[in-house]
C-alpha cells in the first residue's frame, strides 16, 4: 500500500505483530547468506585437498600405525574383532554403511534448519560453532593427515563401506575422491555430538536428546565396526566440539551495522554529513524560561534503557567487514545536549532566522565517530513563549520517521511506527516477482539529464514553512493529485522562480518512501527512493502539476520500493565492506539524481515534552554529495509542516524559495 511518502510492503494484518517475534526475525540470517557461508566453508575443503602438504600418504600411514600402536599399549585396541564381526552379518552390514553414509549428514542439516525457523536468537551462535568444529577438523585434516584402520597393510582390517558399494560414499563411483586420509578426528562422531550438545542447551525435550544421544553411541559403534575409525578419533571429535563450542559462547554476539545503514556510512564525507532530525517547537507559555538542560538530560537518562544505540558507538573502519556497534556508557553531556539561549542582548527573541542559521551550522557538522552518534540541542530565546530543541541522529542509526519515532519516545508519545508494524509481510514469492519488475524498472529509470549548481562544499541555508495542512489536502483533492504530486510540483516551481543560475528543462528527483516493515523500535533504515523526473521549464502550475502527477502514477505499485530495498539491504549485505562503500558511493549523487523529496507522516496527536507542548516539528534531511537542494515535509497535528536545505550555489535565499512555493500554490488555488 502506499500513503504520501510511505509504502507498506505488505497488506494490513488485523492483529498486530508481536514485537519479540519482530525482534526476532530481524536477527535471523537470510537462508540464501547461510547457503553462501555453507559453500565457503566446502571451498577451503576443497582447498585442502588440492593443496596437501608433501608425502601425505605417508604420514597419514604412519600417523595411523601410531594411533593403533597407541591403543595397543593401552591393551583398547578392539577395533578389529568389531570389524571382523560386521564384515559376516549381511544386511546388519549394509545398513551400517548407510548409517555411516547419511544419518550424521542429515541430522546436522535438520537441527540447523530447525534452530533457524524456531530459536533464531541461538542461530548465530550454533551455527557459528559448527563452522569452527568444521574448520578446526579441517586444519587436523591438512596438516595431521591420519591413514584410517581398514587402509592399514597388513592389519586386517575390512572395508565394509567399498564392499558393498556404499551409495553416497566412496563405496559408490561419484565419490571416489573423497579424502579417505582423515581419520582424526571423526567427524560422523563430531557432527552427531555436536548436534546433541546443541539440544541440550536449546531444548529441554528429554525424549529428543534420548534419541540424539543414542544416535551419537550408534554413531560411535558404526565408526569403529566399518573400520574407518580408532575410538581415538571420536575423543578427539569430542575435544574440537568443546573448543568449537567454548569459542562461540565466549566470543560476543557482534551488533552488526545493517547492509542498507552502513550506506549512509560509506557515502558521508566531511562536506556532506549524514545525520537526520527534526527541530521540535516548544510552546513555553506556561514557563518563559524554557526547558532546563539539566532535566533534558535526565529524562534521556530514563529513556536510555529503551535507546540502545544512544549508548553504543561504531567499532572501528575495516575495508573488510561491516561495523558493529559496541558500548560506549560513557556520555559526554554537555556535548550530547548542548544548550544555547538566542535571547538578544536587548533582551529580544533571537527570532526564527537565527534558529535556522543553527540547524544549517549543525547540519554541516559531523557527528564524530569515537561517541554515540546522536545530539539533543535545547535552544531557548526563539521567539517569544517559543523554545526549540535540534534533535540528530546518524542515518546509519535511523531513517528520517525512525527519528522522530526515537523523539516522540523520549516525550512519552506514541511511536509514528506502531500502525505501520501492524503488516503483513509479502511472501517470498510475492517479492521475488515484485523485485524482478522493479529492477528491470529501476534499469530503466536512466540518469539526470543535466546537474544543478552546487557547491563543493555546499553552503547550507535551511528554513521551514507551516501551511494549514487541510488546505494542502483539499488543494491536491481538487486537482486529483497526491500530496507529495503537490509539494513536488510547489518545490519545481518555486526553484523556476528563484534559482540563481539557469536550470535545465527538466531535474531528476529522488522521492523516499518509507517500507514499513517490521523493526525493533524505531532503529535502522527501511526507506527506498524512486526517481521522478520533474518538469522545469515555463509553464502553468497547473500543466506542471499534471505532467509530474502522471509521472508519479507509474511509481505507485511499490515494485520500485521492493527492489531498491532488495538491492540495500540483501544484495549490499553479501558484498565485501570495500566493495559495499565503492556502489553506495557510485550510485549516491548527483550523477544519479538532483536533489531529495520527502514526505512523512507526523503525530496526529497533541504532544508535550513535560508541560511544554509540542507546536510543530519539522524534518531535518541531509543534502546528498553533490546535490543542492533537499526538501521535507511532516504532516504535524495539523500542519504541513515544510523544511528546506538548499545550496546557495542554487538558491541565494531560501525565503524566497519558500515565498515561491507559497507563490506556486496560490496560482493552483
Amino acid at each position: 500500500m502506499i500513503y504520501d511518502g510511505v509504502l507498506t510492503v505488505g497488506f494490513r494484518s488485523r492483529s498486530p505483530v508481536v514485537p519479540d517475534a519482530r525482534t526476532a526475525a530481524l536477527r535471523r540470517p537470510s537462508w540464501w547468506g547461510e547457503l553462501l557461508l555453507g559453500l565457503a566453508v566446502f571451498g577451503v575443503y576443497l582447498l585442502v585437498e588440492a593443496l596437501p602438504l608433501p608425502d601425505r600418504e605417508a604420514r597419514a600411514q604412519a600417523g595411523g600405525e601410531a594411533l593403533l600402536a597407541f591403543e595397543r599399549m593401552l591393551h583398547l585396541d578392539f577395533e578389529l574383532p568389531v570389524n571382523q564381526w560386521l564384515a559376516g552379518q549381511g544386511w546388519l552390514r549394509v545398513a551400517a554403511n548407510y548409517e555411516y553414509a547419511i544419518t550424521y549428514i542429515v541430522s546436522a542439516l535438520v537441527l540447523l534448519i530447525w534452530v533457524h525457523a524456531r530459536y533464531p536468537a541461538h542461530y548465530r551462535s550454533v551455527r557459528t560453532s559448527f563452522v569452527w568444529l568444521n574448520l578446526f577438523a579441517l586444519a587436523c585434516f591438512w596438516l595431521f593427515p591420519v591413514a584410517p584402520p581398514r587402509m592399514l597393510p597388513g592389519a586386517g582390517f575390512v572395508d565394509t563401506v567399498r564392499l558393498g558399494h556404499t551409495f553416497l560414499s566412496w563405496g559408490s563411483p561419484a565419490l571416489q575422491g573423497a579424502n579417505q586420509l582423515a581419520a582424526m578426528p571423526s567427524l560422523h562422531v563430531g557432527w552427531a555430538l555436536w548436534v546433541s550438545v546443541v539440544l541440550a542447551r536449546i531444548s529441554g525435550g528429554r525424549v529428543v536428546q534420548i534419541v540424539s544421544a543414542v544416535h551419537v553411541l550408534v554413531t560411535f559403534a558404526v565408526i569403529i565396526a566399518t573400520g574407518n575409525h580408532y575410538w581415538i578419533d571420536a575423543a578427539g571429535a569430542a575435544v574440537l566440539i568443546a573448543a568449537a563450542t567454548g569459542l562461540a559462547r565466549v566470543a560476543r554476539p557482534v551488533d552488526r551495522v545493517s547492509a542498507s545503514d552502513t550506506f549512509f556510512l560509506h557515502v558521508e564525507t566531511p562536506a556532506y554529513p549524514q545525520h537526520v532530525g527534526g527541530l521540535i517547537m516548544l510552546n513555553t507559555s506556561a514557563d518563559p524560561a524554557g526547558p532546563a538542560g539539566d532535566w533534558v538530560r535526565a529524562a534521556i537518562r530514563d529513556k536510555l534503557a529503551d535507546l540502545p544505540r544512544y549508548t553504543q558507538r561504531l567499532s572501528e573502519y575495516s575495508p573488510w567487514r561491516r561495523q558493529y556497534w559496541v558500548p560506549h556508557p560513557d556520555l559526554d553531556w554537555d556535548w550530547h545536549v548542548p544548550e544555547f539561549d538566542l535571547t538578544r542582548p536587548d533582551g529580544s527573541p533571537g527570532g526564527m532566522g537565527e534558529l535556522h542559521k543553527l540547524v544549517a551550522r549543525f547540519q554541516g557538522e559531523l557527528l564524530p565517530r569515537d561517541r554515540p552518534l546522536w545530539r539533543f540541542v535545547v535552544v531557548r530565546g526563539v521567539e517569544t513563549n517559543t523554545a526549540a530543541v535540534i534533535s540528530l541522529v546518524h542515518h546509519a542509526v535511523a531513517d528520517g520517521i525512525g527519528t522522530i519515532s526515537l523523539m516522540l519516545d523520549l516525550f512519552d508519545s506514541p511511536s509514528l511506527l506502531d500502525g505501520l508494524n501492524d503488516t503483513k509481510r509479502p511472501t517470498v514469492l510475492q517479492k521475488v516477482a515484485a523485485g524482478a519488475v522493479g529492477l528491470a524498472q529501476l534499469a530503466t529509470d536512466g540518469r539526470p539529464k543535466s546537474q544543478l549548481p552546487a557547491g563543493n562544499p555546499p553552503d547550507r541555508r535551511y528554513a521551514t514553512l507551516q501551511i494549514p495542512l487541510d488546505d494542502v489536502r483539499e488543494l491536491a483533492r481538487r486537482h486529483r493529485v497526491r500530496v507529495t504530486d503537490l509539494l513536488l510540483g510547489g518545490v519545481a516551481g518555486a526553484l523556476r522562480r528563484v534559482a540563481v543560475a539557469p536550470l535545465p528543462e527538466s531535474m531528476l528527483t529522488s522521492v523516499t518512501l518509507m517500507a514499513a516493515e517490521p523493526r525493533p523500535g524505531a532503529e535502522g533504515n527501511v526507506t527506498a527512493a524512486v526517481m521522478v523526473d520533474i518538469p522545469l521549464g515555463d509553464m502553468p502550475e497547473a500543466e506542471r502539476l499534471r505532467r509530474i502527477a502522471k509521472a508519479t502514477r507509474r511509481l505507485r505499485t511499490g515494485t520500485r520500493v521492493v527492489a531498491s530495498r532488495f538491492v540495500q539491504h540483501t544484495v549490499a549485505g553479501l558484498l565485501p565492506a570495500f566493495v559495499h562503500a565503492w556502489f553506495a558511493r557510485t550510485v549516491y549523487n548527483a550523477r544519479f539524481f538532483n536533489g531529495t523529496v520527502s514526505n512523512m507522516p507526523g503525530a496526529s496527536w497533541q504532544v508535550s515534552f513535560r508541560h511544554f507542548p509540542l507546536r510543530t516539528a519539522f524534518a531535518i534531511i541531509p543534502l546528498a554529495p553533490g546535490t543542492p537542494f533537499t526538501i521535507g515535509v511532516l504532516g504535524w497535528y495539523g500542519s504541513f509542516s515544510l523544511s528546506a536545505t538548499v545550496d546557495a550555489a542554487l538558491v541565494d535565499s531560501v525565503d524566497e524559495f519558500l515565498a515561491g512555493f507559497r507563490a506556486v500554490l496560490a496560482e493552483l488555488d
